[in-house]
């Protein structure tokens, strides 16, 4: 549940908000991390362990006491019973109506900039892969020139039948994730041409072998494809390293690589952009 949404449902009986202002050195979740906490539950993490426990009695403490806000300052050594070794800053504060507003706000924000991820085919991977990616901070999209094959499939994926998907690359927005394991073979290869041509894509994937990558590859380059683009397809996806085909396991391996490659990416811009400002 998101942080808007319990909010909603706990701001008229008390919810305290607990938000990491400052983290020093080893800490299990970083500067800007919030959850909600109320007399009888909680949404979001601080990172767990005792560091949340802590917070967690703080809060309702709060709640019990009427007291509207509280600063604290925790070195994650082993009076916390933590062995993190770094130190954090927490801001505990009652929430108000003006704090649903602004954190439904930012939510929405956030959701925008999510990197957006295209699954084509939604055969057993297909599905896996979505119900695998569904959790995470991704704008997810399930696209099959099929009939009744995306029924069921989490709420947090966006599901579209479309006739000839190749129309939707050349829609998606810049820095899109292509994701390839359609019914058919030579539809994979039209859609791994079209992503490869844009050379804006942050990630092609395509299911198969290698045989399947040296066959598309040949053809690739007689219609005229450029080398260079094809160092940008990954096939097969998930990686080489696991010898286990089952849909499940595709699945796993291929959100991983998309975690790395895409929230990877943004970390390391983060970081440099942070960098620069020093």
């Amino acid at each position: 549940m998101s942080l808007s949404a319990f909010l909603v449902r706990h701001l008229a009986d008390g919810a305290v908000l607990v938000t990491l202002t400052h983290a020093a050195g080893s800490t299990p979740r970083e500067a800007g991390a919030t959850m909600a906490v109320s007399a009888t539950g909680t949404a979001g993490t601080i990172g767990g362990g005792q560091l949340e426990f802590h917070c967690l009695d703080v809060a309702r403490t709060m709640l019990q006491s009427g007291e509207t806000g509280r600063l604290l300052d925790i070195p994650l050594g082993p009076q916390m019973g933590q062995c993190c070794g770094g130190r954090v800053s927490v801001a505990l504060k009652r929430a108000r109506a003006a704090d649903l507003a602004m954190l439904a706000a930012s939510e929405k924000a956030e959701a925008a900039a999510r990197p957006a991820i295209l699954i084509f085919g939604a055969g057993h991977t297909g599905r896996a892969l979505a119900q695998a990616l569904a959790p995470l901070p991704f704008a997810t999209t399930l696209i099959d020139d099929r009939d009744g094959v995306m029924d069921g499939l989490p709420a947090a994926i966006t599901c579209i039948r479309m006739g000839d998907p190749v129309a939707a690359v050349v829609t998606a927005r810049a820095g899109s994730a292509f994701v390839i394991l359609s019914h058919s073979h030579a539809l994979d290869y039209r859609l791994a041409e079209a992503a490869l041509q844009r050379g804006d894509a942050d990630y092609v994937g395509m299911i198969g072998s290698a045989t399947k990558r040296a066959r598309f590859e040949a053809g690739f380059l007689r219609a005229g494809g450029r080398r260079e683009a094809l160092s940008r397809l990954i096939c097969p996806i998930g990686g080489a390293d696991v010898d286990d085909k089952r849909p499940e396991v595709i699945a796993a391996l291929t959100a991983a690589e998309l975690v790395r490659s895409l929230l990877g990416a943004r970390l390391e811009a983060d970081t440099t952009m942070e960098f620069q400002r020093t």
